[in-house]
């Protein structure tokens, strides 16, 4: 009779439990088409939750000298978003080069393992898209400029990719 209560509590206790977490980050490509990003919160600027993105208050914004083309100039300013409607990031489009050549800071709040972090980087404007040179954290970053003024990034670090929209601040 023991072990049958055992046996029952066993059983029961097994029921109870819940199943392992699954993962829901997995390797995607870079947004390419508005449908791939799904709609992201708005931030409000004057909230900073723990552990969010913070760019460096020297970080400074240079406007587009005349002669830049109008679709690199739309790059110009600070961004804000959130990967994956989680994660807070913001980019500093600094400068940018008749030839469509950007200096950029990228900043993140706690992005999966990666614990908050700034790095300065370079990058180029091909068409609609702003593809930054490696950042030195070893993240790739690609921004598509969308048709209503806000931009749908990738961040792509250690294997882990994250999409999300910016918005100009």
């Amino acid at each position: 009779m023991r072990n049958t209560m055992l046996g029952f509590v066993a059983v029961a206790l097994a029921a109870c439990q819940s199943p392992p977490p699954v993962p829901h980050h997995t390797a995607l490509e870079p947004a390419s088409e508005p449908a791939t990003v799904p709609p992201q919160p708005v931030l409000d600027p004057g909230v900073v939750p723990p552990r969010s993105a913070i760019m460096d208050q020297s970080v400074t914004i240079t406007p587009p000298a005349k002669g830049i083309p109008t679709k690199y100039a739309a790059f110009s300013g600070m961004w804000a978003g959130r990967l994956e409607g989680t994660y807070e990031a913001k980019v500093a489009v600094q400068t940018i080069s008749p030839n469509g050549e950007v200096t950029v800071t990228f900043a993140w709040g706690n992005l999966g393992d990666n614990n908050p972090g700034e790095a300065a980087g370079v990058g180029k404007i091909i068409g609609r898209t702003l593809k930054l040179g490696r950042l030195p954290n070893g993240a790739d970053v690609s921004l598509v400029m969308l048709s209503d003024d806000t931009l749908a990034g990738t961040y792509t670090l250690a294997g882990q990719t994250y999409t999300g929209m910016f918005i100009r601040q």
